[in-house]
């Protein structure tokens, strides 16, 4: 007779118990961070750009050459790191009555603690500094945040904040699709006189100040009727249901922390005085021009194009908040002639076909985006790549950049010219016309974060822009070619393949089917990332 064995429960690995109860708290949590909501009822008084600036020292010394250019506005393309930084600080330093300062990314590091110790120098001498930053890169700074708006003359608004403010990852699950939907737009503006705008946010890595990469980036600095209108967009996002003045986010400051905040900042200013970044920010080519007052400006006609603040709490299909096709509209009407530089670039298949039929028609289409190598978005460069080679098969000339080039011999970084990664967002129509800002040809600018640029209507500042193409362009950046594969290569199965082309020494270097000095585990990474349905989020 067959003995009855009792049933045994197979006992759980401790591991795995411990991964069932992590993941539990997790989800626990996440429904708790569900309910975090944000303050409806709130004091917050509504303000605007200050008009009455003509009187100030960059009203009277601008209004000359201005009003010698009746209608246009002027434009310094600051291409160079140090260059950006100095026209920033110099700003913030002449500055009599208003800065406005709108970022998507404002770093606690060198570069943002000495902007931010010169917008409280300002304030202290009485300039109205309001400050709106995306909530993105504050997350722990509410409590110094809070206390620098203590000062009567500094206001600080974050643009749709996370809710929970300590567990803001767990908001990236629970408030999916609103807080991944971001604030990108960066101006600068001094006295409604003289505004930057471009691709840079505030950082050392913006600024030629980070010990390794260095972004390659591009503004504007602008003079004339522009500013205003970039002023007027900093009013509507200011003003804005979804800009929260920072002590309404619950960390109340007071004055030890903004005394405190006073002399910390006067002390980095001060440790910062003799250090090697800021003998080079004094020897910058900007800084000289501005002693010798020998800045020259281009000129001509200018518009602003930027999304509305709406853009992120409304459905990202709906276009009517959107710049967008105003921007497919002017590369649409191209006819000779199409550079575009975006850092993180993934046409899409209109965008692909876009691009296909102009080059089609004759149309000379130039493209510059990073290499997997140099990008600091893997998942990016996987949504790019899928497209990269219909592109080139249309005949559109692609570059991707390379993630270190030498350094020019009078040792200043450039676009490009350092170990870098490109961050530059600009495009140039036929020669004539030039579009500088925030926003990447990708499905994230499109539809989900808010975006701005100026075009510029200057065939001098366009064939200034233009010039990287021939004079830079070869030594920065591998241009993509395809070329017959052997027949007997098993992997590509006869396909043309990929050869990217760079120049070292003076000689031409290819690389062949795969993406140069790229790491095994980026090209991993980037391959995983391409399986994944997120394009629309990239």
């Amino acid at each position: 007779m067959a003995s009855h064995q009792p049933h045994r429960t197979q006992a759980i690995p401790s591991r795995l118990r411990l991964t069932l109860r992590i993941a539990a708290w997790v989800v626990v949590v996440a429904v708790i961070q569900g309910c975090a909501s944000l303050p409806q009822d709130y004091p917050r008084t509504d303000t605007k750009a200050m008009t009455d600036t003509d009187d100030t020292r960059l009203g009277t010394g601008i209004a000359p050459v201005v009003a010698a250019h009746a209608g246009d506005s002027g434009f310094l393309p600051l291409g160079h790191g140090l260059d950006a930084f100095v026209a920033r600080l110099a700003l913030a330093e002449a500055a009599e009555r208003t800065l406005d300062v709108q970022y998507y990314l404002f770093h606690d590091d060198a570069t943002g603690h000495l902007l931010a110790a010169y917008l409280m120098r300002a304030a202290e001498r009485g300039v109205r500094v309001r400050l709106l930053l995306d909530d993105m890169d504050m997350g722990g700074r509410d409590a110094g945040l809070a206390a620098a708006a203590l000062h009567p003359n500094i206001e600080i608004r974050l643009f749709n904040p996370f809710p929970s403010r300590s567990l803001r990852f767990l908001d990236l699950v629970s408030h999916f699709g609103t807080v991944t939907r971001r604030m990108h737009n960066k101006s600068f503006t001094a006295d409604n006189q003289v505004a930057v705008v471009g691709g840079r946010n505030i950082g050392d890595e913006y600024f030629e100040a980070a010990d390794e990469t260095n972004f390659g980036d591009m503004d504007v600095a602008a003079v004339g009727p522009i500013v205003h209108a970039v002023s007027g967009a900093f009013d509507l996002y200011w003003n804005s249901s979804l800009a929260y003045p920072v002590e309404a986010l619950g960390e109340a400051g007071d004055g030890e922390r903004l005394d405190a905040a006073r002399t910390r900042l006067a002390q980095q200013v001060v440790e910062m005085r003799d250090s090697p970044y800021a003998r080079r920010l004094r020897e910058s080519n900007l800084a000289e021009r501005l002693v010798q007052k020998d800045v020259t400006f281009y000129w001509g006609p200018a518009r602003l194009l930027y999304d509305l603040p709406q853009k992120v709490s409304t459905d990202p299909d709906d276009q009517d908040t959107h710049m967008g096709p105003q921007l497919v509209d002017l590369i649409s009407a191209v006819d000779k002639d199409l550079i575009v530089v975006s850092p993180y670039f993934i046409p899409g298949p209109k965008g692909t076909e876009l691009f296909r039929a102009l080059a089609a028609r004759g149309v000379r289409v130039t493209v510059l985006t990073n290499s997997l190598a140099a990008t600091d978005v893997p998942a990016v460069h996987a949504g790019y790549a899928r497209y990269r080679r219909s592109l080139v098969e249309a005949g559109v000339e692609v570059y991707e950049m390379r993630p270190t080039t030498a350094a020019k011999s009078d040792g200043k970084r450039r676009l490009g010219e350092s170990q870098a990664s490109l961050h530059a967002k600009t495009l140039v129509f036929d020669l004539q016309r030039v579009l500088v800002g925030s926003m990447n040809l990708d499905p994230r600018s499109y539809l989900l974060n808010t975006e701005m640029g100026i075009l510029v209507d200057s065939p001098e500042l366009a064939a200034k822009v233009a010039e990287w193409r021939t004079q830079v362009l070869p030594r920065i950046a591998w241009r993509l070619t395809l070329e017959p594969a052997a027949s007997a290569d098993a992997v590509s199965g006869g396909e043309p393949r990929f050869v990217w082309t760079g120049i070292d020494g003076g000689q031409a270097v290819r690389h062949y089917g795969r993406d140069p000095e790229a790491a095994a585990w980026a090209r991993v990474q980037a391959f995983i990332l391409s399986l994944l349905p997120i394009e629309r989020q990239l």
